[in-house]
């Protein structure tokens, strides 16, 4: 699997850990940074560029980092075609996958140890979109509404 991910300096040190794991475990990652910490830097500098990597990359999977996960959730969340959801347990982190096709999952390095990130990223990476048709159907009226603006019809 290709991974695009990047962070900030809050969970600098829980992003190196997550590349030499995902490494170790045969993927192919691509680091969008911080290169080095630095306790002033901008997260959306990198997560932009994760989320764009995701968005290019049609087989390709995102993790973006950060003190909590919420700022980093809504900044991959503006890069068109990526759907990125914040997780604080491997439940989300496969219902992420499963019921709402997620590409990049957000993680707190403050909320979670690296045993819980690992775990977390894990359980995206191996599970599947369920392609079930009530869930493409939702995922269809976001999609729809991100182009067109219109709310769907009330059902």
């Amino acid at each position: 699997m290709r991974v695009h991910i990047g962070g900030d300096h809050a969970a600098y040190d829980l992003q190196q850990d997550l590349i030499a794991f995902l490494e170790a475990e045969g993927h192919e990652v691509t680091n969008h940074g911080p290169f080095e910490l630095d306790p002033v830097d901008d997260y959306p500098v990198f997560v932009l560029r994760a989320a764009e990597g995701v968005a290019a990359d049609d087989d390709s999977l995102g993790i973006v980092l950060g003190g909590s996960g919420n700022g980093e959730q809504m900044a991959a969340n503006k890069v068109a075609g990526v759907r990125a959801a914040l997780c604080y347990n491997d439940e989300l982190a496969r219902l992420a996958r499963e019921h709402n096709d997620a590409r990049v999952i957000s993680i707190g390095g403050r909320m979670n140890s690296v045993a819980e990130a690992r775990s977390m990223v894990r359980t995206f990476l191996d599970t599947p979109f369920s392609g079930e048709e009530r869930h493409q159907r939702r995922i269809d009226m976001v999609s729809a509404y991100e182009s067109t603006k219109s709310l769907p019809d009330l059902q």
